[in-house]
């Protein structure tokens, strides 16, 4: 709501303008703008010849200015916020993998023993991937 609140004779058919601008919000960059034009308007009986000389003004204003200019958003640009990220899913494979060997301890297994991880690791690789 835009208010106008010093109203006087002197300000009629004077035309203000307001710029919208729409933006994502995570990014500042415009994806489009839209300017509106206002006017403050006089009286029921003077407004009938002003509102035809406003809308011949609006008009001319409409035919030269550009609305809506949208910005190249490709979907190759958007590729990081439209799913999990690389690292995440290479972090829950190693995860998954760690919670799958063995635990240190286990005498039957034919992976080395190198690669045996402690219930303390395992916990930690649950945390991560929960």
């Amino acid at each position: 709501v835009i208010r106008h609140r010093d109203v006087r004779a002197s300000y009629y058919g004077v035309i203000d303008k307001f710029r919208l601008q729409v933006s994502e919000q995570s990014q500042r960059k415009a994806l489009g703008k839209k300017e509106i034009i206002a006017t403050l308007l006089p009286s029921a009986k003077e407004q009938q010849q002003q509102k035809e000389e406003e809308e011949k003004r609006i008009k001319e204003h409409l035919a030269e200015s550009v609305f809506f200019e949208q910005t190249l958003c490709q979907p190759e640009n958007r590729t990081a916020s439209s799913g999990p990220s690389l690292l995440t899913v290479f972090l829950g494979v190693v995860c998954v993998a760690a919670l799958m060997l063995p635990t240190s301890g286990e005498m039957e297994s034919l992976v080395p023993l190198y690669l045996h991880l402690s219930v303390n690791q395992k916990l930690v690789a649950a945390y991560v991937l929960g």
